[in-house]
């Protein structure tokens, strides 16, 4: 039997008990999806000039009220701004300056006044047939942002513009919360390396290699300790040197309560050691352990890799996010979309259950076609886009029904 069986929401609340790893300082041109550790105060106004959004001539508006093709106003040119310098002509009624998209602002102007809409009359002479009120085509100084503010808060994923604002203040390094090392232990006398031929009765190691590259996607450092056989000082040993050398462990297979199954009774042999749960009301993924030894935690995952691997997604994915010091709330991270179901599938009440399905796109609409197949198998994942949730107190899904699916990965990455 199972002990300290924990519903999903409970296995969420318990994983936020973790702290995140430490910080370090990394330049912006490797921060892309790193987690800052620090706010990031702005530093100075950006721009620190004010500047045209727009081809065309530095005005003051006023000059421009009532113009139209029908009747035009006439400014005399002035000059122009010459890009990456301040303009030594200023702006005064009646007159005009001749400005690029980035150029400085002369004083006096308050409008700029795109191209489309200005011709020249002669050499000293532009026709304007559109007005422009204050500040139009204008980027003020201090528009991205003021000097004091916070730029980006603490616990933000660094993503492309996001570095974009960073170098446009000036700011080349940052500091992000470490990635989390994960120590992936694979236990099974049945388990051998792939690089073996399997004879009668065993089977090629899947689950450190599907763990492992999990990891790395979800922006962890995965540690492969190599092949435990069913030997309780051997996986002892291997847990012992993993936690040691990073900040949580997952073991696959041993979790469930067969009499060969030891991985609960290694973690309760070490010092500290605390079981927070063993089993979750999940289907595929009741027999996995959630422990803590000292501050470190211990995942006991299922042997069969298609439990493991929804166990992984749904659990572990935002586990790393929260080790890494985003998402606060841990359990909405992931990405989802909407889409009707296919056929029926009925549920045994009780337990969350993650159906695995593969996206059908017909007549503008998602439809969510299920992946039938035993948690040994991994090709039903293989085919699998994502997964779908079907609530412990539901007793199943119709055909046009509803849901939201949980992806694997976002629409359009398979074909990158």
């Amino acid at each position: 039997m199972f002990f300290k069986v924990k519903s999903s929401d409970e296995i969420f609340e318990i994983l936020k008990t973790f702290a995140p790893v430490g910080e370090e300082i990394v330049s912006i041109s490797d921060g892309l999806n790193r987690i800052l550790s620090q706010d990031i105060v702005c530093g100075e106004d950006m721009p620190h000039f004010s500047r045209s959004s727009v081809d065309g001539y530095a005005v003051v508006a006023q000059d421009t009220y009532g113009a139209s093709e029908a009747l035009p106003a006439f400014l005399e040119l002035k000059g122009e701004v010459i890009m990456g310098k301040e303009s030594s002509v200023g702006v005064s009624s009646g007159n005009t300056v001749r400005i690029s998209t980035g150029g400085m602002i002369p004083s006096g102007a308050d409008a700029v006044v795109m191209i489309e809409y200005c011709h020249l009359v002669d050499e000293r002479t532009i026709e304007i047939t559109r007005s422009v009120a204050p500040l139009e085509n204008i980027i003020c100084r201090g528009d991205d942002c003021r000097k004091g503010s916070v730029l980006l808060e603490e616990g933000s994923m660094l993503r492309p513009q996001d570095i974009g604002l960073l170098a446009g203040q000036g700011v080349s390094r940052v500091f992000v919360y470490q990635k989390p090392k994960i120590a992936v232990i694979s236990t099974g006398d049945e388990i051998i390396p792939i690089d073996q031929e399997p004879r009668p009765g065993q089977v090629r190691d899947v689950n450190s290699y599907t763990l492992s590259a999990f990891c790395a996607k979800e922006g962890g450092v995965p540690f492969n300790m190599g092949l435990c056989k069913d030997n309780f000082n051997d996986l002892r040993e291997k847990i012992h040197r993993a936690l040691e050398q990073c900040d949580s462990v997952w073991v696959s297979g041993g979790s469930s309560v067969g009499m060969r199954d030891m991985t609960l009774k290694v973690i309760e042999s070490f010092d500290e050691a605390e079981i927070l749960a063993h089993g979750i009301a999940v289907k595929p993924g009741k027999p996995t352990i959630v422990a803590r030894i000292g501050h470190k935690s211990v995942i006991g995952l299922p042997g069969h890799v298609a439990s493991a691997m929804v166990v992984a997604e749904v659990f572990l994915a935002p586990f790393l996010v929260w080790l890494q010091g985003g998402d606060r709330r841990c359990n909405d991270h992931h990405v989802y979309i909407d889409a009707k179901m296919e056929r029926n599938v009925e549920s045994a009440s009780g337990s969350d259950e993650y159906i695995r399905v593969k996206l059908i796109k017909r007549d503008g609409k998602f439809y969510a076609e299920p992946l039938w197949g035993k948690s040994g198998l991994i090709s039903t994942l293989v085919q699998a886009e994502g997964l779908v949730k079907i609530d412990r107190h539901v007793e199943g899904l119709y055909p046009g029904q509803d849901v939201r699916v949980m992806l694997f990965h976002l629409p359009g990455e398979e074909n990158k």
